[in-house]
């Protein structure tokens, strides 16, 4: 996938869970069912916005691309697997909610690491 298309799916990830996360919300506080849907809600609208700024920052933060993909998939899927458990009973996958989280955390320290390299503009 080329550079702009990659930049276009973490622009992608971050309206949709923006999104995701307003609608989690308002199901949250409509049915009460707070536990699983507004801890859903509030990941979704945390890594939203820093998705978005990925995409802004992607031509001068030298790891914007992988930590958007790293943190927005593992957002998708923590948040998804939370909403399955909720509405359905079960999980997404085995483990998805650890995965998603670990994909959340790794995003981050990737990201981390664009501190310690030269700003490719």
């Amino acid at each position: 996938m080329t550079h702009e298309r990659l930049r276009a799916f973490i622009l992608l990830l971050g309206s949709l869970l923006g999104a995701a996360g307003v609608m989690l919300a308002a199901a949250a506080t409509h049915t009460g069912e707070t536990y699983m849907l507004g801890n859903a809600s509030a990941m979704a609208l945390a890594h939203a916005p820093v998705l978005i700024a990925l995409h802004i920052g992607a031509d001068r933060i030298r790891t914007a691309i992988p930590a958007g993909l790293i943190l927005g998939l593992g957002t998708a899927i923590f948040v998804g697997d939370l909403v399955v458990r909720h509405f359905f009973g079960h999980s997404l996958f085995p483990y998805a909610a650890p995965l998603g989280g670990l994909g959340m955390i790794l995003g981050w320290l990737v990201l981390c690491a664009g501190a310690f390299l030269k700003p490719t503009a």
